[in-house]
């Protein structure tokens, strides 16, 4: 029993040591001159933030978290932080700059290009023309052989002799072919130029 006893009196006599401890913490400095001066500690109202806070965390006179050093080692530094702010402090001087009496810049809307709405899903369409004006390109020729072979034949049949599809008109094909194809680029350079 007596094991249990000096164990409790230690208990209690901890629990002493540690309230007196947390007064002493939660006292204030400024509470000393006060009652020096005559003055009650119940009529000033005391600083919820020293009084509350333990300090540990919490700087109270940066009002802020404890950071672990003096001084801050991005202090001198661009951060990203630091440029945010910069550009936000720039573009409200700018936003205030600016007067909202002044009648709307239409030049300023204006494209820089007039015709960027009727081109801009010109290409979508353009590529099934294509396809079609190579068909029908190709149609063509072919008729036109097909129209010089039948010549070929005919004199052939009168001659006697038979004759296959001529070299000739088969390399004016090809060559007249080239010129419309050059000449389709050409074009659409021009039309790139211009606009």
């Amino acid at each position: 029993m007596s094991s249990q006893a000096s164990l409790s009196a230690a208990a209690e006599e901890r629990k002493a040591r540690l309230a007196k401890l947390k007064s002493l913490k939660r006292k204030q400095p400024d509470e000393d001159q006060d009652m020096e001066d005559g003055a009650t500690a119940e009529a000033q109202a005391p600083d919820v933030a020293s009084t509350y806070l333990s300090g540990r965390n919490y700087d109270a006179t940066t009002q802020g978290p404890k950071l672990g050093f003096e001084l801050n080692p991005a202090d001198g530094q661009k951060t990203l932080e630091t440029q945010a702010q910069e550009l936000e402090e720039r573009t409200r001087k700018e936003a205030e700059e600016e007067d909202d009496s002044k009648p709307l810049d239409l030049f300023k809307l204006q494209p820089k290009k007039p015709n960027w709405d009727l081109k801009c899903d010109l290409d979508k369409k353009l590529e099934i023309l294509n396809v079609r004006t190579d068909n029908a390109i190709a149609r063509l020729v072919r008729e036109r052989i097909e129209k010089s072979q039948g010549e070929a034949k005919a004199k052939a049949v009168g001659d006697g002799q038979e004759v296959g599809m001529e070299g000739v008109t088969l390399v004016e094909a090809m060559h007249m072919r080239e010129r419309d194809d050059e000449a389709e680029r050409e074009r659409e350079k021009e039309d790139d130029e211009l606009a």
